[in-house]
């Protein structure tokens, strides 16, 4: 027996490799600071996991949930994209349950597409948007993000012969793994550019509770029209740390809906009923847990850009997501980098090429550990002398 040529052409799994890196270096005793993951380090909120606790007892919740979910879930979704973006949502026709918005995401193409198809993906993005490509026999060719550019796509970039034949692009903001956020004017020109050349839009919408400096995330479906060619997909792992629970929901143009509802019922009998009750009191519950949570992540970004700042390391802020995407010193790739640094100073990192070959030159922080510890990890680079000091600054100017 051999495994079909679909798995055979999958990429390698970026984050296998670094999660092995770190695990030896664990084990040989050092103390790591891990800034590589993007596992989030605080727990589900307590109303949460009561509710969940509550309805697990409840037999009920036993037996199989009907195919497309709970009408109770899906009416939250669509409650909570009223209260938070002012935007309507018919949890009939525009609402589908998620086993995380990873399967979503994988999903999609096979949805939309047939062999041959092309999808539009962004470089650097999220390395598991191409497993979806690959799983759906489809082509695709990446567009840049650019600093020069806030990291957002210049889609005059991308020839009218390449928009035209497109079926399907993806978009992340906040964005993984940069830390930049799109505005509203971004998103109408996507929407004009979707609607001129009938490519259909998915907006991963993983962070979008998470955004800096007093600013709210756009949401996508904000945009007037934004409806007619796309779908935004919502995780609770980020907003409401439940990553370990695998859910979230997608909203928005009601055939996209229909296609990811009708593949989930060939492969699901949807998710357990109590991890549904659960999400729907995170989404119609008090959200004074999400605004903690943000701040705790704002203060963890202020300290470590600060004491980057510090050691002499020219960095950027993000202005939202739980990451900062910070430059590579000169005579390193993202990847030798990231290396000595879990080497010579016992931090791992996420190095930017796991994200696309325009991510060459950065490597990933999470803020997903204490400040104490940000500030230490900060201190333990800056003891390599890998960047001028301000007093070796001073003495140049």
């Amino acid at each position: 027996m051999e495994h079909s040529k679909r798995l055979k052409n999958l990429p390698p799994q970026f984050f296998a490799s670094l999660v092995k890196k770190v695990a030896k270096a664990v084990n040989e005793g050092r103390d790591i600071i891990n800034l590589g993951q993007g596992n989030p380090d605080q727990p589900t909120p307590p109303h949460i996991v009561n509710a969940l606790q509550e309805a697990a007892v409840d037999p009920i919740t036993h037996k199989y949930s009907p195919f497309r979910g709970l009408d109770e879930l899906k009416e939250a979704a669509a409650d909570f994209y009223m209260k938070e973006y002012g935007v309507t949502i018919d949890p009939a026709t525009e609402v589908a349950i998620l086993f995380g918005t990873k399967a979503g995401l994988v999903e999609l193409p096979m949805c939309l597409m047939n062999e041959g198809d092309l999808m539009l993906l962004p470089d650097p993005g999220y390395p598991d948007y191409l497993s979806g490509a690959v799983l759906a026999d489809v082509e695709y060719k990446t567009f840049p993000l650019l600093e020069e550019n806030q990291f957002l796509p210049n889609y005059n970039d991308l020839s009218d012969e390449v928009k035209d034949h497109a079926k399907l692009l993806y978009l992340n903001y906040p964005n993984n793994p940069t830390g930049a956020v799109a505005d509203h004017s971004f998103f109408e020109q996507t929407v004009e550019m979707a609607k001129k050349h009938n490519i259909a839009i998915l907006h991963d919408f993983a962070y979008g509770a998470i955004g800096f400096d007093h600013q709210k995330p756009v949401s996508f479906l904000e945009i007037e029209g934004a409806k007619d060619v796309g779908i935004e997909m919502y995780t609770l792992s980020k907003t409401y740390n439940m990553a370990g629970w695998r859910v979230g929901f997608a909203v928005g143009n009601p055939v996209i809906i229909e296609a990811l509802n009708l593949i989930q019922d060939h492969l699901y009998v949807s998710l357990f009923p109590a991890v549904q009750k659960a999400a729907s009191a995170a989404l119609t519950g008090d959200q004074q847990c999400v605004r903690d949570l943000v701040a705790r992540y704002e203060s963890r970004r202020n300290t470590l850009i600060s004491s980057c700042q510090k050691i002499g390391w020219d960095v950027s802020a993000p202005s939202g997501s739980f990451f900062a995407w910070l430059p590579v010193p000169d005579g390193y790739t993202s990847e030798e980098f990231s290396d000595y640094l879990l080497e010579h100073a016992d931090v791992a990192v996420a190095p930017g090429n796991g994200f696309g070959t325009y991510g060459e030159g950065y490597i990933r922080v999470g803020l997903l550990v204490d400040e104490e510890r940000i500030q230490e990890a900060v201190d333990r680079i800056g003891k390599l002398g890998l960047f001028p000091t301000r007093d070796k600054l001073s003495l140049k100017e």
